[in-house]
């Protein structure tokens, strides 16, 4: 249905099965005022009665919803969200049991290194008893843990300047699609004081700090940002702020209009280049 004329119900000329119909006129149709929209949807052959409207119109407004959900989560900001976490999770795993490996290779074998490459070595022997089976299997699922890793990753390094273009080239993909999973969304990155932008990820650490327990975290995941990880400790503070500030109106851009802007990255190298100035004063 196409015709949203604030005089209209939202059911006029509408099939009761078309759910789709539905959907699009409960989203962008409006009305002035209020009526009796039962009794007109009975005259006009909708519903039965007033019971059947009102059925009617819940399945209508719950499938809009879930159908709204299923659409922001194929969004792309949110497969990017969930490659950065996956990817997170897979290579977290991977150096977990590559340790696994290292200790039990070491109790078979003469030789055994350590770490994702010492387990590709063992994926590669070929077992002589039950145990170095095992051990080489296991192996070998480490090496598929961290090559899935390694292509979570190209993806997100792919998807990030695509979903995030100003985000990305300030940040970093790996760094854009960290804070980005962290926000929830693009958009809600995008809604956040440059306050909160600056500490996500040390939320353990700021409710330490709420509860009296520990000093205010000057940063979160932005610390691993070249412009805050490389400017000395004094100055990390004021680099972290400028950051954020930059990071925010970078997410906006990306959110409310989608084109790449080079003085917002110009202002903030500007910017880093003073504070790291006063190193030489």
């Amino acid at each position: 249905m196409s015709d949203h004329s604030t005089d209209a119900a939202w059911f006029r000329d509408l099939d009761p099965g078309d759910p789709a119909a539905a959907r699009d006129v409960i989203e962008h149709g409006s009305a002035e005022e209020p009526a009796d929209w039962p009794a007109q949807a009975v005259d006009a052959g909708f519903a039965d009665d007033e019971d059947d409207y009102y059925t009617l119109l819940h399945d209508a407004t719950v499938n809009a919803t879930r159908e709204a959900v299923r659409e922001r989560e194929r969004a792309d900001d949110q497969q990017l969200k969930y490659s950065i976490r996956a990817m997170d999770d897979t290579d977290r795993t991977a150096n977990e049991l590559a340790e696994r490996v290292a200790e039990w290779a070491g109790a078979l074998f003469d030789e055994a290194g350590t770490g994702v490459s010492g387990a590709r070595d063992v994926a590669e022997r070929d077992p002589d008893t039950d145990a170095e089976e095992r051990v080489v299997s296991l192996a070998t699922r480490v090496v598929d843990l961290a090559d899935e890793a390694t292509d979570l990753r190209a993806f997100v390094e792919r998807t990030a300047p695509a979903v995030a273009p100003n985000l990305s080239r300030m940040a970093g993909p790996v760094l854009a699609a960290r804070l980005i999973a962290l926000a929830g969304g693009l958009g809600e990155l995008a809604k956040k004081p440059s306050g909160t932008v600056q500490v996500l990820g040390a939320e353990d650490a700021l409710f330490a700090h709420l509860a009296g327990r520990a000093p205010s975290p000057k940063h979160g995941v932005i610390y691993t940002h070249d412009y805050v990880r490389n400017t000395r400790p004094e100055d990390r503070g004021s680099a972290a702020r400028a950051l954020a500030g930059k990071l925010v109106i970078a997410a906006r851009i990306d959110h409310y209009a989608g084109d790449l802007r080079d003085e917002i990255h110009e202002e903030l190298d500007e910017r880093m280049a003073t504070i790291r100035a006063r190193a030489d004063e």
